[in-house]
């Protein structure tokens, strides 16, 4: 009988939090393994590709984390283009706070260090960044946007919490969260007069 064990799904949320603080090229096997409590060969089993593979799984696992995020933003703002801004804005600035502004973005830091690297796990970073837009241009699409400027106000969304995630953890403080969300209230997801 096979004992069943969750070295997998620790060695995948440890991965996650490593890319998010330290990038993937700083983080080790040897680290995810003592952080996971996962045994060498049991991690193997779970990932014969190692690292890589266990990079895909992050970058999946990180990215169905994010949209369920998102689509929980969306349904709690229903028809409510400023709401749903400002709540995106709140909610990333909170998650920067709980985590003494140490979590980044998995799919920014992969982003900036794989894109010369490794072009499949880029790909796949790509992938996530086009489902995280889509699901924000769906809200403004449903907040009565026409096709193009719901998507090219999402596209700016998603490129100011990147970058917002940035300079908050330079800075150690969310301001540039409420600042930007004042700046898209305005600006980006106003009605059109």
């Amino acid at each position: 009988m096979t004992r069943k064990t969750d070295a997998r799904a620790r060695a995948i949320a440890t991965a996650v939090r490593l890319f998010r603080i330290q990038g993937y090229t700083a983080t080790g096997l040897t680290q995810i393994l003592e952080e996971s409590g996962a045994p060498k060969g049991s991690f193997y089993f779970h990932f014969p590709r190692g690292k890589t593979q266990l990079a895909e799984e992050a970058i999946d696992h990180y990215v169905e984390a994010r949209i369920a995020v998102l689509r929980n933003i969306s349904a709690d703002t229903t028809g409510d283009a400023l709401g749903f801004t400002r709540q995106i804005f709140s909610t990333f600035a909170a998650e920067m706070v709980a985590s003494d502004f140490q979590y980044g973005c998995l799919m920014q830091n992969l982003a900036n260090e794989l894109a010369a690297l490794d072009f499949e796990l880029t790909k796949r970073v790509a992938h996530g960044f086009a489902e995280s837009t889509e699901v924000i241009a769906d809200h403004f699409k449903g907040c009565g946007f026409g096709l193009a400027r719901a998507s090219s106000t999402a596209a700016a969304l998603v490129a100011a919490l990147e970058g917002a995630r940035t300079i908050a953890r330079l800075e150690r403080t969310p301001a540039i969260f409420e600042a930007l969300a004042d700046v898209s209230v305005q600006r980006w997801a106003a009605p059109k007069a």
